[in-house]
C-alpha cells in the first residue's frame, strides 16, 4: 500500500470545496452536525454543499425518512441515504454530466448530560466515482470515547470529513478505511465497515472486517453466513451467545460436533431464551497469523468454509478467553453466554503463568471468564498416546494441588459441564493432517469434513486445492 499524504481536517475540507466535480448534500441527526460545519468554516463551501439539514426531532425525522424502531441504527441511516441521494440528480439535472454527486448522512447518540451512555453512531456516504454513474456506498459504525459531548461532536465532524475526502479522492479500499481515523488517535473505534457499489465490486467486506481488527480500528468485528458485515453490539444485544474459538483450517466433523452438541446443552439452560440464541465461530488474530503476518487468502479460505455451514464469524484480537468473555458480557447486557472449549484448552486456562501480567493473577481472570452469566462447555479428547477419553472427570488429577479447590468450586457452581453426547469416533481427526491432504491432492480427506465444506473447497479451490492429484492414494490420519 502506497504512503499517502496526511492532510489536516481543514485541508481535506478545502480540497473538496475547491474540487469542481464534487457536489452533494448533508443530513445529520444528533451529535454529528459538525460535518457540514467543517466545509463552511474553511471557505468555498458553495462549490460543495447543495443542502444541509438536521431532522433532530423524532417526529420530523420519521415524517421525512419513515418510521424506525430506533433513532440511531443502520436502517435509519440507509433510509436517509435513500431519501437524500436521488434528490441531487432530480433537482440538479444540469450538473449530471459533469458532477460527482454525494449524499452524506449520520445518526448519532453523543454522551448524555449524566454521562451514563456510550457515544456511538452510524455514518454513511453514497457517492459517485465518475459523473453520471451508479453510486457506491460506504457505511461505518463508530464508538466515541471522549468524555465530553462537545469533543464527541468534533470527533464526528472529523470522521465525516475523512469519509467524504477518502471516498471521493482515494481508490484503494484499505486506504479509504484507514484514513477514516486521521487526526483522531484513540478517540473513536470503528467496529463495522462496508464498502459496496459498481466501483468496488471486487471488495470482500469480510476481509475488510478482518483488517479493522488487524489495523487496530477495533478489537472485534463480525460477518454473517452470506458474507454481510455486522455490527457486534447491534447483532448481539440482549442475545444468548454460544461461541466456539478455533482455527477452522479447515472446518472438520469435530468442529461441527462441538457446536451442535454444546448447543443442545446451551438451549436447555433455564436462563437461555431459545428464540434469542446466536452461535458464533471465533477467529483470533493469533490463530490467523503465521510468522507475525496474516495470509489474507488463507483467511478467506477459512471464512468460505465456515460460511458454507451457515455460521456467523467473530474476528477478535482477544487472545485470552477471559477477555472475549468480558467483551461479550458488555454487549449482551447480562444474558447467558456459553463458551465451547476442548479439554486441553481448559488446561491452558488453568495455567497460572498465563496471568502473570494481571495484578490479581488467575483469580482476576476467572472473575471475568466465570462471571455470573457465563458457562464453559468442555468437549472431550483422547488422552495423549491413548485411546481413552479425557474428560472433566479426569481433569482434577492433572492439576497442581493449589488449583484443585478452584476447579472444584467452578464445577460445584455449574460453571463447567462435560459434553457427554460428543461423537467420540471423530476425535482422531486432526485439522492439520486434513489440510496437508488437501494441499497435496491426496484422496480421502473428504470423509473428515462436512459435505458442504468439501463442496466449497472443491468448487472454489480453497486451501490451494488441488495442487496435485495422486490417483488411488489414501492416507490414514492415524499414521
Amino acid at each position: 500500500m502506497e504512503v499517502i499524504e496526511k492532510l489536516t481536517t481543514q485541508e481535506k475540507a478545502l480540497r473538496i470545496n475547491l474540487h469542481k466535480e464534487v457536489y452533494g448534500s448533508f443530513a445529520e441527526i444528533g451529535a454529528g452536525q459538525e460535518v457540514a460545519a467543517n466545509f463552511f468554516k474553511v471557505g468555498g463551501a458553495s462549490g460543495t454543499v447543495a443542502k444541509t439539514m438536521s431532522a433532530y426531532d423524532m417526529k420530523f425525522s420519521d415524517a421525512i425518512y419513515g418510521v424506525c424502531d430506533r433513532y440511531v441504527c443502520e436502517d435509519r441511516l440507509i433510509n436517509m441515504l435513500d431519501h437524500e441521494y436521488p434528490l441531487l440528480p432530480e433537482r440538479l439535472p444540469h450538473l449530471i454530466e459533469k458532477t460527482r454527486f454525494f449524499a452524506f448522512a449520520d445518526t448519532v447518540e453523543a454522551l448524555n448530560f449524566e454521562r451514563t451512555n456510550q457515544g456511538h453512531g452510524w455514518v454513511g456516504l453514497r457517492f459517485q466515482k465518475i459523473p453520471n454513474s451508479e453510486p457506491n456506498d460506504c457505511v461505518i459504525h463508530v464508538k466515541m470515547f471522549d468524555n465530553d459531548p462537545l469533543l464527541q461532536q468534533y470527533a464526528l465532524g472529523i470522521v465525516g470529513v475523512n469519509m467524504i475526502y477518502a471516498c471521493m479522492m482515494l481508490q484503494d479500499p484499505e486506504e479509504i478505511m484507514m484514513s477514516l481515523i486521521d487526526g483522531l488517535a484513540r478517540r473513536i473505534e470503528i467496529d463495522m465497515f462496508r464498502l459496496s457499489g459498481p466501483d468496488f465490486e471486487k471488495v470482500d467486506n469480510r476481509l475488510m472486517a478482518m483488517k479493522l481488527v488487524k489495523n487496530g480500528l477495533t478489537r472485534a468485528a463480525m460477518f454473517g453466513p452470506s458474507g454481510e458485515v455486522m455490527q457486534p453490539s447491534e447483532a448481539l444485544y440482549k442475545k444468548n451467545v454460544l461461541v466456539l474459538r478455533g482455527r477452522f483450517r479447515p472446518v472438520t466433523h469435530v468442529n461441527v460436533d462441538m457446536l451442535l452438541a454444546a448447543r443442545r446443552y446451551f438451549k436447555n439452560e433455564p436462563d437461555v431464551d431459545k428464540k434469542k440464541v446466536v452461535v458464533l465461530t471465533e477467529l483470533t488474530l493469533n490463530d490467523l497469523s503465521s510468522g507475525g503476518s496474516i495470509d489474507e487468502k488463507d483467511f478467506l479460505y477459512r471464512a468460505d468454509t465456515i460460511c458454507s455451514l451457515g455460521q456467523t464469524v467473530l474476528i477478535s484480537n482477544y487472545y485470552e478467553y477471559y477477555k472475549v468473555a468480558e467483551y461479550l458480557s458488555r454487549i449482551t447486557k447480562g444474558k447467558k453466554i456459553g463458551i465451547i472449549l476442548g479439554i486441553y484448552a481448559l488446561q491452558k486456562i488453568f495455567e497460572e503463568k498465563t496471568y502473570e501480567n494481571l495484578r490479581g493473577g488467575i483469580l482476576e481472570s476467572f472473575a471475568s471468564l466465570f462471571g455470573n452469566n457465563i458457562k464453559l462447555y468442555i468437549y472431550p479428547a483422547l488422552k495423549r498416546d491413548s485411546d481413552e477419553l479425557f474428560t472433566l472427570k479426569d481433569f482434577e488429577s492433572e492439576l497442581p494441588g493449589n488449583l484443585k479447590g478452584l476447579f472444584r468450586y467452578m464445577l460445584d457452581n455449574n460453571k463447567l459441564e462435560d459434553i457427554e453426547n460428543a461423537n467420540t469416533e471423530n476425535l482422531h481427526i486432526i485439522s492439520d493432517d486434513v489440510l496437508d491432504m488437501i494441499r497435496k491432492g491426496v484422496h480421502g480427506w473428504e470423509k473428515y469434513v462436512p459435505h458442504k465444506v468439501e463442496e466449497a473447497i472443491k468448487e472454489h479451490g480453497l486451501f490451494d486445492y488441488p495442487n496435485s492429484i495422486e490417483s488411488n492414494k489414501t492416507v490414514s490420519l492415524n499414521n
